[in-house]
């Protein structure tokens, strides 16, 4: 992949090594509104930035070696551009591509806040901002969800992409559309774009949604079953990571539902009708998500019941049990009271006489028991 790095130092540890540390600020104590600070997990490698511009006959992945680079040229007018950044941790090189392409400081604080709510927001500079959530399932732990903080700026003839850094690239199936031209992104102008990012995000979520429910089957499995080690942990933590998920995806509902319904000139009439798929993609992500919470409220309810069911079928059989020896219990203390004058002690068949008598009391009440279907 060509690219561009910045020379600026990062941090001590990557995301995927693990989160470390994390820088946090407080708006209107430690800065004033529009001050970049970056709020994330610090990250132990450079951003990288791949500038491709293209038309219909036309295709170029720019081999950026310095920022001034990425700076738009006199021919800008006559490509599309797409600036793909990965990693927002450096701050001057991300003032340094606001002042490039005149984005406002808010806009950017949005930008290199990890923490900040999925958001829509058209600026008067003409820019159209969205920034949302890329959810990626843990390899190590099928129903573990982690949030990558993605940011879009819609202008006149670019879309500028912002991500944090990870391993590989989200965007990378785009990108080989392009080179490709394949489909309709290279007759399109920025705005479907743009659509075609958003949807690897929502299409990604698919592919979340299916590890779920994965999951989901083999605890419903085992629910069934009635397996013993079954953990409520688990099961609570899988609860846990689909209301995450149903929190980070449900404010895009309204962002491309505003897309839709909003006069704007940065979504032209013809690319409509895609955002509008695209709406319909985030539906059905979010009532399978509604679904399968359902399904785990009611499997911890089984799951319970099975347990107090099988509390109450040992406590039953311990019950019979004492009902049981207690008329035998009764029998034998009586007979072992060793008073002189009780005439069964006398009698020479005395014991096998007892012992009768509670074989009969033994039976009896096990006949009774099985008469009212206590066993």
């Amino acid at each position: 992949m060509n690219g561009a790095e910045s020379d600026k130092p990062a941090g001590n540890a990557h995301r995927n090594g693990g989160r470390k540390s994390r820088k946090y600020r407080k708006r209107g104590l430690l800065t004033s509104p529009g001050t970049l600070t970056y709020i994330g997990p610090d990250i132990g490698l450079k951003t990288k930035i791949r500038r491709i511009r293209y038309n219909e006959q036309v295709y170029k992945d720019d081999n950026v070696k310095s920022l001034d680079e990425c700076r738009p040229d006199a021919d800008a007018q006559k490509f599309i551009t797409w600036l793909n950044v990965d990693g927002i941790h450096e701050i001057p090189l991300i003032e340094k591509l606001g002042k490039f392409y005149h984005l406002h400081p808010l806009l950017l604080e949005d930008v290199v806040n990890t923490e900040h709510k999925p958001k829509l927001e058209l600026y008067d500079t003409g820019h159209l901002f969205l920034t949302l959530k890329m959810l990626h399932v843990d390899s190590e732990s099928p129903i573990s969800i982690s949030s990558e903080h993605v940011s879009f700026v819609l202008g006149k003839n670019y879309v500028l992409s912002f991500q944090e850094e990870l391993t590989s690239d989200i965007f990378t199936t785009v990108e080989n559309r392009l080179e490709a031209s394949v489909g309709k992104t290279r007759r399109n102008g920025p705005d479907y774009l743009l659509f075609a990012l958003m949807d690897v995000v929502v299409d990604n979520y698919f592919i979340v949604l299916e590890k779920l429910g994965d999951a989901l089957d083999t605890t419903e499995d085992q629910v069934i079953r009635g397996v013993q080690e079954l953990s409520l942990k688990d099961m609570y933590a899988l609860k846990r990571e689909l209301t995450l998920a149903r929190r980070q995806i449900w404010p895009l509902r309204d962002m491309v539902n505003q897309l839709i319904r909003e006069d704007n000139m940065q979504i032209s009439k013809e690319v409509i009708p895609y955002y509008r798929d695209l709406y319909d993609h985030i539906m059905q992500v979010l009532d399978t998500i509604d679904s399968y919470r359902e399904l785990v409220a009611s499997l911890v309810d089984v799951h319970l019941s099975t347990i107090s069911n099988r509390m109450n079928q040992v406590m039953k059989t311990l019950t019979i049990f004492s009902a049981v020896f207690m008329p035998l219990t009764f029998i034998v203390g009586v007979y072992g009271m060793n008073f002189e004058f009780m005439p069964e002690l006398k009698d020479p068949y005395g014991y096998y006489y007892v012992w009768g008598l509670m074989v009969a009391v033994t039976v009896g009440m096990i006949f009774y028991f099985t008469t009212k279907k206590w066993m």
